[in-house]
């Protein structure tokens, strides 16, 4: 079935796509949410006019993103932890404490989505955090996850 995406669908395509998948998928999950709407004849112009703007807001988004990822040069953030005596930390780091260590000792606000962190931090140490601040846009955030005196 062909379909014209009014939302970003990861593994599927970008807003104002026009894309074929199976019935079963539009159907049941993209055309109920309003991800997409079924393409017919007279949408191809509809879907230009989505592709458009899509790319206008991208290249504003990429800019921002590109202006942003300059103030993380240099940037470390430091996470205070519970710690046995190897070096193993009581519990970990996740996604939602790095973004609120980031968040409160610079002048740079991201969101716990952009942090691509897939194992959570166990130890003492620097870590180095990717972050993705745009699809194609990634930076890395330098964490010193250092023993707290409790």
């Amino acid at each position: 079935m062909q379909i014209v995406l009014r939302e970003d669908v990861d593994k599927v395509g970008k807003r104002g796509d026009i894309v074929e998948v199976t019935n079963g998928y539009a159907r049941n999950y993209l055309i109920p949410r309003g991800y997409a709407i079924v393409a017919t004849k007279g949408i191809a112009t509809q879907a230009k006019a989505m592709r458009t703007a899509r790319d206008r807001a991208d290249a504003k988004n990429l800019q921002a993103a590109q202006e942003l990822a300059q103030k993380f040069v240099g940037l470390t953030v430091q996470i205070e932890a519970r710690a046995g005596a190897e070096g193993k930390l009581f519990g970990s780091v996740t996604n939602a404490e790095v973004v609120d260590a980031v968040n409160a000792q610079s002048s740079v606000q991201i969101e716990r989505k952009q942090i691509e962190l897939h194992q959570p931090i166990r130890t003492i140490g620097t870590h180095t955090v990717p972050v993705k601040l745009h699809t194609d846009v990634h930076i890395t955030v330098d964490v010193e996850v250092v023993a707290s005196e409790r």
